[in-house]
């Protein structure tokens, strides 16, 4: 099925810019999304990208790395992104998924999601046997690639680190929630190692100068409140989320954070404490982003929040209608970008996905017309 977008692209990181920093309005609303999934982006080019959990460093693999770098390239600029995801590979953590058949209309044959029970992680032993990978185990020659092959006025958004997912995958949820009473030096051991892990990636992104604004993303809540006790977050998270913070605005970008569920017990935590420039992930089921930019929206920017469910099952005319909506409210005086409430899974169909941004060129105009 061939896909048509019709507008020209006309990138300038200083658009996006100006929203992340809250600093006014652009000349449109920009566009933002923490990750697209491959079998998306290649509906939408129609080309296939290499598969990167298959290559090894090398001089024939670095062909495919390049291949893929050219053809995401080609998705984020021709859709009318200000910005390119940076992509590292290698010191990968192995959290032993479980996997089950993929249904969407785009799948990939299998999906896979984090063991609930135990995980590869249970004890101090299991913790010492580890194969835990290195700093310098980690492969920025794609973000270098992207670096210096980037259009004109476009730079890279990276991700900076994850803290809480990455311990409670390795352990499994219900060993990690026992954990946090029966083995809290185990805890700290934990924590202490992926958070390291993630500070070091952060300062060795923050060092291209082709990164505008970095990622902190890590889910800690759901529909009705936080994986974890605040107290508990306050203690072995939000520390390395500032720590985070800091590296990234000490190298004069902007902080971003994507982070699922329902924060409201922590959001002044997260806006005064770890001091994030703009908040992503919303849903509609316990607070739209509508609601988010009355609530927050003098305080940080806010991205995306069209509601992933909405564009799995709406029509085309009702996820414009519904674009446009959000436009009016959260548009004004500036500090929001457009976006999915999560990310560009394969299961939302690819017309309402690019209605959603054909809607968002359009409408998104400043002044706006709302």
């Amino acid at each position: 099925m061939e896909f048509m977008y019709r507008h020209k692209p006309d990138p300038n990181f200083d658009r996006l810019l100006t929203i992340l920093r809250s600093a006014g309005e652009p000349d449109r609303i920009p566009f933002i999304e923490l990750f697209a999934d491959l079998e998306t982006m290649e509906a939408v080019v129609g080309k296939a990208f290499p598969r990167l959990g298959d290559l090894e460093p090398g001089a024939a693999d670095r062909q495919l790395q390049a291949r893929y770098c050219d053809l995401l390239i080609e998705f984020y600029y021709t859709l009318g992104y200000d910005y390119v995801r940076a992509v590292q590979t290698g010191a990968q953590l192995d959290f032993g998924r479980l996997e089950a058949g993929d249904t969407a209309a785009l799948s990939r044959g299998k999906r896979q999601w984090a063991r609930e029970s135990d995980g590869v992680i249970t004890s101090r032993e299991d913790y010492e046997n580890y194969s835990w990978p290195r700093a310098e185990d980690v492969d920025y020659w794609m973000t270098e690639y992207l670096a210096h092959h980037l259009p004109e006025g476009m730079k890279l958004i990276a991700h900076g680190g994850s803290i809480l997912e990455p311990v409670m995958w390795l352990m499994g949820y219900q060993s990690f929630a026992l954990a946090l009473f029966d083995q809290p030096d185990l805890l700290e051991a934990m924590f202490e190692r992926v958070g390291s892990m993630s500070l070091e990636r952060c300062r060795a992104i923050c060092q291209f100068d082709a990164v505008g604004a970095v990622w902190i993303s890590d889910d800690i809540g759901h529909r009705s409140g936080t994986m974890i006790s605040p107290e508990h977050l306050r203690h072995y998270v939000f520390p390395w989320w500032k720590r985070i913070a800091e590296c990234i605005h000490r190298h004069g970008r902007p902080v971003l954070l994507h982070s699922c569920g329902n924060l409201e017990v922590v959001m002044d935590d997260i806006i005064d404490d770890v001091k994030i420039d703009a908040k992503h992930s919303f849903e509609d089921t316990f607070l739209p982003v509508t609601e988010a930019k009355r609530r927050y929206g003098d305080r940080i920017a806010l991205l995306g929040g069209i509601d992933v469910d909405l564009l799995c099952q709406a029509s085309e005319e009702e996820v414009r209608e519904y674009v446009r909506n959000v436009i009016d409210v959260c548009g004004p005086g500036g500090g929001y970008a457009l976006g999915t409430g999560n990310s560009v899974a394969n299961y939302i169909p690819v017309q309402n996905y690019l209605a959603m941004l054909d809607e968002g060129q359009r409408y998104g105009v400043y002044p706006l017309r709302g």
